[in-house]
């Protein structure tokens, strides 16, 4: 999948992961009972600032805070966008 963004600075772009739509049990979750997706999938990254580099490569799976990033839309696809230091490790 190619998209035409390149993130700023030490910005990345993250393609969210959907959250669960069933317990382990059989339990179909409704969705405005869901959580917010606290994990994604790296798709672009930004080249870094001098003193910070980024630290994580497109394609890594990562975790990040419940609130991290500002949403946007490309190509009618929902995105996050956000700084390196939201992301809190690589899964």
């Amino acid at each position: 999948m190619n998209i035409n963004f390149k993130p700023n600075e030490d910005r990345i772009l993250v393609e969210p992961i959907a959250a669960e739509s069933k317990t382990a049990s059989g339990i179909y979750i409704p969705d405005t009972a869901k959580e917010k997706p606290q994990s994604g999938k790296v798709v672009a990254v930004g080249e870094g600032l001098k003193d910070k580099p980024v630290t994580v490569k497109k394609g890594d799976q990562i975790c990040y805070g419940k609130y991290a990033g500002t949403e946007i839309t490309i190509d009618g696809k929902e995105y996050l966008i956000m700084r390196n230091s939201d992301v809190l490790g690589i899964i």
